[in-house]
């Protein structure tokens, strides 16, 4: 999924589409093409929208990287999830459907096997999520204060906008423009299929705002495989 605006990325995002932004000497995308491609991948989809021509200038058909590429343009937003529908006749066996703009040291092949493995329909990754609550909360019934714990952590699993998908789950795409992952997930659901998280315990990084971009840089100069 490489169409998004990148709103949040300006000015940075007013020249070059997010998926391009680089991260030391390489995109953020080549990044995580080169993988997936160590993990296996040999065809890939970018679904672009915003800029889509210099993404498709940069990465081309892929042979530099070793992967089979091909595109598909969004003439307008369709969601996390909506792009799915223009290349629905080609996803015959379980994919894998990824944000552009994430980095992340998580083992792609192990998550796809399991998710071929465990029989669902959708698999969703599920990083870590770290809240820091800055007061002194309380715990205790009605009026009765039992114990206040100090600015603890809150820790929650969010999608982390990696999934897994079997072809099934596309035939539950609900109706309309704009789809994104959490309708997918609930119309799946809703039709009684199996749906399952991948809890991950690696390196995730959304490179959504201009502050990410200093973390992405100081945690790839330390990988020693991209």
């Amino acid at each position: 999924m490489a169409g998004g605006l990148g709103t949040r990325l300006r000015p940075l995002t007013y020249a070059i589409p997010k998926p391009l932004l680089p991260i030391g000497d390489r995109p953020i995308l080549e990044i995580l093409l080169r993988q997936l491609q160590r993990a296996g991948l040999t065809e890939a989809v970018l679904s672009t929208g915003y800029k889509a021509e210099l993404i498709k200038s940069y990465f081309g058909d892929g042979s530099r990287l070793g992967v089979c590429l091909s595109y598909v343009v969004e003439e307008e937003p369709l969601g996390t999830a909506g792009a799915l529908r223009l290349v629905r006749d080609r996803l015959t066996e379980p994919f894998l459907m990824i944000n552009g703009d994430i980095l992340t040291r998580l083992d792609f092949g192990a998550f796809y096997r399991a998710h071929v493995a465990g029989g669902a329909l959708l698999t969703a990754a599920a990083a870590r999520y770290e809240t820091r609550i800055p007061y002194g909360v309380i715990q205790g019934d009605g009026t009765t204060i039992e114990e206040v714990l100090e600015k603890p952590v809150e820790v929650r699993p969010i999608l982390a906008g990696i999934y897994a998908v079997s072809p099934a789950a596309l035939d539950h795409l609900p109706e309309g423009a704009r789809v994104d992952m959490p309708d997918l997930i609930r119309a799946v659901r809703a039709a009684g299929g199996d749906v399952r998280r991948y809890d991950m315990d690696e390196f995730w990084l959304d490179v959504g705002a201009v502050s990410d971009l200093e973390t992405a840089v100081q945690a790839v100069a330390s990988w020693s495989d991209v």
